[in-house]
Order: C-alpha cells, then structure tokens, then sequence
C-alpha cells in the first residue's frame, strides 16, 4: 500500500526557501559593500584627531586672549583688487603693537587664484595693504597674526563686485 502525502506538506519548504534568498541577498550586498568601501573615509584617522585637538586647543586660547578684530575690506573702484584693513585690540581696547599680519585669500570653488600677503603696520594695533584680485566675485580672507602669543587667526568670506 502507498502512503500519501497529506496536503500542505511542502509549506515548511517554502519558508526554508523563502529564508535561503534573503540570507543569500544580504551575503551579496555585504560582500559588495565591503569591496566597494572599506570603512576608511581618511588616511591616518588618529594624527588627523589628533591636528583637530590641537586646532580646538589654539582656537581655546585665541579665545582666552580676549582680543577684538577689526577687518574692513573695501573694493578699490578699478576692479583691481581691494584694500584690506585689520585693527587688533586688546580685551581692554587698547591697540596691540608688534603683529606681523599675513593674509591668504581663496576664492570658495579653489585655490587656483589664491593670493597671499602681508599687512603693512599703519598705526596704533592697524596694518593694511592693497591686494591686487584678478577677478570679482566671492573671496575668503584667512588672517593670521604673530608675534604676541600664541597665533590669532580670523576669517571672512566678502564679496569683490
């Protein structure tokens, strides 16, 4: 005599089935995510750290000097570049005397028409030059003072019409 199979015996199969493709799909997409990024976004993560705890560290003491920027950018009328005026202050108001002011300016889409340059004393805490910029448009202005302390540096975006 021949047994039969009772009906809904292949049920449990479908699960086991069912389960087979998703396990079989993550394996996939875990092997290709691996191939594809390895998990490092940065060469040498912890010196990287570590350059950002000594940038926190300087910005602590920039803040603990208390000093008060004045930066005053003024286009010159030919469209040639701009006068660029810092004043450097201390927390009592008195004029800061001995800086050399060195600025950088980039324009924010690259550096391919950064210009350096150094601000001239022009009185009391006031340095000054004129920067020849080859076109208009937005600029970063990076301002780095030395000489008294630890380096204060400042930063502002202007507009060149």
């Amino acid at each position: 005599m021949r047994e039969t199979r009772r009906p809904g015996w292949w049920y449990p199969y479908i699960f086991v089935g069912a389960f087979a493709v998703v396990v079989a799909v993550n394996l996939s997409l875990v092997v290709l995510a691996n191939r594809s990024f390895p998990g490092v976004t940065v060469d040498h993560p912890y010196e990287r750290g570590l350059i950002a705890n000594q940038a926190l560290e300087a910005a602590r003491r920039q803040e603990e000097l208390g000093w008060i920027v004045e930066t005053v950018i003024e286009p010159i009328p030919d469209g040639t570049g701009a006068v660029i005026a810092q004043t450097y202050r201390d927390r009592d108001g008195r004029p800061i005397e001995g800086l050399r002011v060195r600025v950088r300016l980039t324009r924010p889409t690259g550096p391919d028409l950064a210009r350096e340059a150094v601000l001239n004393p022009s009185g009391p805490g006031a340095h000054a030059a004129i920067v020849p910029l080859p076109q208009a448009g937005q600029w970063d202005l990076h301002a780095e003072a030395t000489g008294r302390g630890a380096p204060y540096q400042t930063f502002r975006r202007f507009f060149l019409p």
